[in-house]
């Protein structure tokens, strides 16, 4: 780490709130200069500044902001919106998983001590169960006394409701490492999904042998990253279209233990605490061109993912979270990075092997008035069954999660947070883990966001604020209600609702019942395995999507479907969320409706696959079409 290269200076006594504008490396300046012309495109961001007022004041939400809604969508004033009971069981300790989390924490409340806990769904073995992978941290290395390993957690689905700890025998009981996040794919195409492991120091990529071990291949690879770097989520994806698969790794800000003693973040009553990223000079992320012969290029800077900021020409990045999605509908996947307390990146693929970062002109890049969000996990989905992307962002407490929506298919967003029904409930919380997922069937996209907060004092000097924070639950009405989405009574979504220091969030259907179950993590806790135990009798139909070559994933391929006159989309893409990996197969909700009328799967060259008419509750495997096969290129 270039600790020159940091002007973090000493704040005593500030709380994280009150911090957020006070450094100029950071992106408020920007913001307040770009704030006017925000609101010139167009009167969404006019109504945005409206909810901005409405949290500044805390006043009723202006009636305009309805009647835009109103406008563009028809009310069904009959439509109930009450959610659905769906009862969340933990059946974490019933099912043999048996992890805690491990920070190494002892007093000096080092910053990534709160950060981490990333989790992944995958299935090692191709037994067709979901299994699950926990990434622990450490203890840290100059406290000898205490020093000891803290691998990962490999869990393998036994499908009996049971896993069985398989980390020794697969040898990850090997891996001592600061670790934060995974990313999983299978990068050179035998079939068997592999592993990178991000972290504090050097990151680490897993080669999947065959279902039974994994061997270290970091350094053949080329994908360790600077020793010093502090990387966070990361995700395999194909930027240039060559068939194998690419890799983006978030990297958080500078960082070392004498950085950190340096800034000496207080706060009163407490002492030293767990600080903010305001102090801490960013960092530029990291792109990997995949070379298809077990090797990685750095292609960072020439690709332009490293973006400086333009008062200071430092690194701009304090990244937390990455999702590739294609977000103009081009057929190349570009990438939205969500920034603690400096601006969010929206880095759109040129098609030529470059992206050109966007989020100012996009909308993405801060809130309704102009101000940048401690902004941590995020994903993407057609929540309204339309050409509507939502893009939602989990933030710092006393900062709604930011609900950025396109119009027509188009890449410009505007945060309709308070209008979508989610930014009153969120303000509250401090969100890391968040994700989309239809929990109960019925055919529209939920969120759920994972709270917890980084402080685990914070009580003493914000009595509105706790260390535990219940998981929040937004049900989708549906554009038929005044609001797409409704709060879930915590007391209606079972051990959902229980308070967690949440990180990492993902979901996977670990009973193979058709529905998503939850996997929570917790700083130096264990996690949460929450089984969906919802009984609502809907249908449902889950798509895994067979890839060729070296992305035999299918990693952004897209699966279409049409059911009962519905039509939604999904895409195969498992980074999303925190730290996290969800699964590989796409699940759809169907409702009442029996059978699919059609679907369509679309692989990331263009080629397309149709059928129709099929039996719903079921798990279809779609290959990528050989010869005699009917197909079609976009």
């Amino acid at each position: 780490m270039n600790q020159a290269r940091s002007s973090a200076t000493p704040n005593k006594g500030g709380e994280r709130e009150s911090l957020d504008n006070e450094v100029p490396q950071d992106d408020t300046v920007i913001a307040r200069a770009l704030k006017w012309s925000l609101i010139a495109l167009g009167a969404a961001a006019v109504l945005g500044i409206g909810a901005w007022l409405v949290l500044r004041r805390e006043a009723p939400e202006p009636v305009v902001q309805d009647a835009a809604r109103i406008v563009a969508q028809p009310i069904d004033e009959a439509f109930d919106a009450t959610p659905p009971t769906v009862h969340f069981t933990d059946v974490t300790r019933a099912a043999g998983v048996d992890f805690v989390h491990v920070n190494g924490a002892y007093g000096e409340r080092l910053l990534p001590e709160t950060m981490g806990g990333g989790v992944a769904f995958l299935d090692y073995d191709n037994d067709g169960l979901q299994d699950l992978l926990f990434v622990n941290s450490s203890t840290w290395p100059w406290r000898t006394q205490e020093a000891r390993p803290s691998p990962p957690a490999l869990y393998r689905n036994l499908g009996n409701g049971r896993f069985e700890n398989v980390t020794e025998q697969t040898g990850l009981d090997t891996i001592d490492m600061y670790g934060m996040g995974a990313a999983v794919a299978d990068i050179n195409g035998d079939g068997y999904s592999d592993v990178f492991l991000s972290g504090v120091g050097p990151n680490r990529l897993l080669l999947n042998q065959r279902g039974e071990r994994f061997t270290d291949a970091t350094s053949q690879a080329g994908v360790a990253g600077d020793d010093a770097a502090w990387s966070s989520s990361a995700a395999f994806f194909d930027y240039d279209r060559d068939g194998d698969l690419d890799l983006f790794v978030c990297n958080y800000v500078q960082w070392s233990r004498e950085i950190d003693l340096g800034v000496d973040y207080r706060l009163t009553g407490i002492g030293r605490a767990y600080g903010p990223p305001t102090n801490y000079a960013g960092s530029d992320s990291y792109l990997y061109r995949n070379d298809g012969d077990g090797t990685f290029t750095d292609v960072s800077a020439a690709a332009g993912i490293q973006v400086d900021n333009a008062a200071t020409g430092l690194p701009a990045g304090k990244g937390l979270a990455v999702h590739p999605v294609d977000i103009d509908a081009d057929g190349w996947l570009d990438l939205v990075v969500s920034n603690d307390t400096v601006q969010n990146f929206l880095f759109l693929n040129q098609g030529d092997g470059t992206f050109e970062e966007s989020g100012m002109a996009s909308g993405l890049a801060f809130d309704n008035s102009g101000k940048a969000t401690g902004a941590m996990g995020l994903d993407a989905a057609a929540y309204n069954n339309d050409s509507e992307l939502a893009i939602a962002v989990g933030n710092f407490s006393n900062e709604m999660s930011s609900f950025y929506v396109s119009r027509d298919g188009g890449p410009l967003f505007t945060d309709e947070a308070i209008v979508s029904g989610v930014g009153a409930e969120s303000r509250r919380a401090l969100s890391f883990g968040l994700f989309f997922f239809d929990y109960d069937l019925d055919g529209r996209a939920d969120l759920l966001q994972t709270n917890g907060h980084v402080e685990d004092e914070i009580n003493v000097v914000q009595p509105s604020q706790h260390y535990e924070q219940p998981t929040q639950l937004f049900w989708n009405c549906g554009p038929q209600c005044a609001r797409n989405f409704v709060h879930v009574p915590l007391e209606d979504t079972g051990d959902l609702g229980l308070p967690v220091v949440g990180r990492g969030a993902s979901y996977g259907d670990i009973d193979q019942d058709g529905d998503l179950d939850v996997v929570i993590t917790q700083v130096n806790r264990a996690p949460l395995v929450l089984r969906n135990d919802q009984s609502l009798g809907h249908h449902w139909l889950r798509v895994k999507v067979k890839g060729t070559g070296l992305n035999q994933d299918a990693l952004g391929a897209r699966v279409d479907i049409t059911a009962g006159g519905v039509s939604q989309t999904r895409a195969v893409m498992p980074s999303r969320s925190y730290l996290a990996q969800v699964e590989l197969p796409v699940t759809f909700g169907l409702g009442d409706t029996a059978r699919v009328d059609h679907v369509q799967v679309t692989w990331p060259d263009g080629t397309t696959r149709q059928l129709s008419d099929l039996a719903a509750d079921q798990v279809l495997e779609v290959s990528y079409p050989a010869e005699d096969l009917q197909a079609t290129k976009e």
